[in-house]
């Protein structure tokens, strides 16, 4: 568990033991001055036994969940921090585009963002840890709704950031700016709106992605990101598929 969250572990410990459903309704503050000792974790902390045997059961339930194979990598999925489109981005955005419609039918694109992605899938099996460690953090599907003039300025940021998870919309980086932009294989219409799928972190301003201010709508779809990525690549399995993605000249460079 590489890039697993304390929180993620808790969790998941939670969860091994009953907890998994339960929220806090209380919490507690310190009253008067507070004072605060730094503790150093590493190493040098000896095995305290009793403890180790409290959380031993809970910890190979957990081991076991994250080691569980979900589907199977036909290659390996790598992301190319120079190039505009990548095999991993393109896997994820699909992915969320995938999910995201079971809710919301008509969402036209999805979007991610690079720097979002913690890790590269090899190829061979997918395991649930694998995916946590891709995505190992608590953002939640959302399905904005934007004009066309905000899908434009969306699109001038991925081509000054030099390409970004995209599918369903195309684009090429013609310098610094975003030409020929289509979606659905149609040219942009400045006169309607167009559904995008992302999540709640960039919606909400993270990575100050152009264009996803103010929007017509949005729609919370209360599912993990991760969550929806052990779902579509289950489903891909079920299906006796392979996640096979390729590079297909969605976001393309002019020389």
């Amino acid at each position: 568990m590489k890039c697993i969250t304390l929180r993620n572990y808790l969790l998941l410990m939670a969860m091994a033991i009953g907890l998994g459903g339960a929220s806090c309704s209380r919490y507690f503050v310190p009253r008067g001055q507070a004072t605060y000792t730094l503790l150093q974790v590493d190493s040098t902390i000896a095995n305290d036994p009793d403890y180790v045997t409290l959380y031993s059961p809970y910890k190979k339930q957990l081991e076991a969940e994250m080691n569980r194979i979900v589907g199977r990598a036909a290659i390996s999925l790598t992301k190319p921090r120079d190039e505009p489109e990548t095999l991993l981005g393109n896997f994820f955005a699909d992915a969320l585009l995938a999910e995201a419609r079971k809710q919301v039918p008509d969402a036209a694109f999805a979007f991610g963002t690079k720097g979002g992605l913690r890790m590269e899938l090899h190829q061979g099996p997918i395991t649930i840890g694998n995916l946590f460690e891709l995505m190992p953090f608590e953002n939640e599907i959302v399905v904005i709704q934007l004009t066309g003039e905000k899908v434009q300025q969306l699109a001038h940021f991925i081509a000054t950031s030099g390409g970004q998870p995209v599918s369903g919309i195309r684009l090429e980086i013609d310098g610094d700016k975003a030409a020929n932009i289509r979606i659905g294989g149609k040219p942009i219409d400045k006169n309607r709106t167009y559904k995008l799928a992302t999540y709640d972190y960039l919606a909400n301003g993270g990575d100050h992605v152009l264009g996803l201010a103010d929007p017509v709508s949005r729609t919370n779809l209360g599912v993990k990101v991760r969550e929806a990525l052990i779902s579509y690549v289950s489903n891909e399995a079920d299906a006796g598929n392979d996640i096979n993605v390729q590079l297909d000249g969605r976001i393309k460079r002019n020389q």
